[in-house]
């Protein structure tokens, strides 16, 4: 049976770099001096230096105050700047002629909702058929990014010779709001936004996709929820999500989620970066050794947690260094979201 790969993949954020400046909103917001202090010192720790955003600082978009932007503004927002960092991430791909060869599309957003949609315009502004199969996979979360390599994986290994186009887009700046709540503050504290978009076909070149597990953590549904509100979609990141994860990940449990295969055979980790305690909890989970998780760090620090595109920027840095002479051999990528539910995907290079 074919296997299907993941050819390439193409990275691109926004221009305006704003992860400062939502930190300066941050502290400002706090009236209780305890919380300001408890903020700065989470924000000084969080691992984070840059992430970034279509709209600019905080005050560029939403004025004085976040709490009086509606969704319905939010989403003028999202159609207005999301189908041009689509196509800039589509772009980077550089496809060229064979554009006209994607048999199948698929869209992955967690932040916005418009139809017609991305897919539209990516079929209209970068040559791909109109008679192309499209699929959108929407509000799932963290973990999407993997859903939409398993739908491509199991396409390719139904139809040899699909040639899919893979598209994640998130825009969690959208959704900032104001708020006296520490925790809420610090899961705004990591979020930024960010576009991946991935060839997958049959060829053997790049990342060759082995198999898929989904493993739901049993009574942690409320720990991370994703709901939309009045002013932009209600996000709750527990911060009991780490323990919980790192419970998850102990003994027999990692076996399940490693579909049988031994943490000794895993060359290479590409796990989502939810923020530096996630990673921590991973980390000590699995005992890793302490590089083992430097790509995740490494996008962790450059572009926060861009919901499902982030693991998507994880497997292109593992790429990247892959083709400079870096490490290959076996992977699995690893991602987490509502639920509380860890999706993964076996790999090798």
């Amino acid at each position: 049976m074919t296997t299907a790969h993941i050819n390439r993949i193409s990275t691109v954020v926004p221009e305006h770099d704003v992860h400062q400046a939502f930190v300066e909103f941050a502290d400002a917001t706090f009236t209780e001096r305890r919380k300001q202090l408890l903020f700065r010192r989470m924000a000084d720790r969080s691992q984070i230096s840059h992430r970034y955003a279509g709209i600019g600082s905080p005050a560029t978009f939403y004025g004085d105050d976040p709490n009086t932007v509606n969704t319905e503004t939010r989403m003028i927002e999202f159609e207005r700047s999301a189908p041009d960092l689509a196509v800039r991430a589509v772009d980077g791909l550089e496809l060229g002629d064979r554009a006209a060869e994607i048999t199948h599309l698929i869209v992955i957003t967690c932040t916005g909702f418009y139809s017609p949609g991305i897919d539209f315009e990516i079929i209209k502004r970068c040559g791909v058929p109109r008679s192309v199969e499209r699929t959108q996979i929407g509000f799932m979360g963290c973990f999407a990014g993997i859903n939409g390599l398993k739908l491509a994986h199991h396409i390719v290994r139904s139809e040899p010779n699909a040639r899919v186009l893979v598209v994640s887009l998130e825009l969690c700046s959208l959704h900032l709001q104001r708020s006296e709540s520490l925790e809420t503050m610090l899961s705004f504290l990591v979020f930024g936004d960010g576009c991946a978009a991935v060839l997958v076909t049959g060829d053997e070149e790049g990342i060759a996709m082995d198999s898929f597990k989904a493993v739901m953590v049993p009574e942690s549904a409320d720990l991370i929820t994703w709901r939309i509100g009045d002013i932009g979609f209600d996000m709750v990141l527990s911060g009991k999500v780490p323990g919980a994860l790192g419970r998850a990940l102990d003994g027999p449990n990692l076996k399940e989620i490693l579909a049988g295969a031994s943490k000794e055979s895993i060359d290479l980790w590409a796990v989502h970066p939810g923020g530096r305690s996630i990673l921590d909890a991973v980390q000590d989970g699995i005992e890793l050794a302490p590089d083992a998780l430097s790509a995740s760090r490494h996008v962790l620090e450059n572009y926060g947690n861009m919901s499902s595109a982030t693991i998507l920027f994880v497997l292109a840095e593992i790429m990247k260094r892959a083709e400079e002479g870096g490490p290959t051999g076996a992977g699995c990528a690893m991602a987490f979201g509502p639920g509380l539910t860890a999706e993964t995907m076996l790999f090798h290079i």
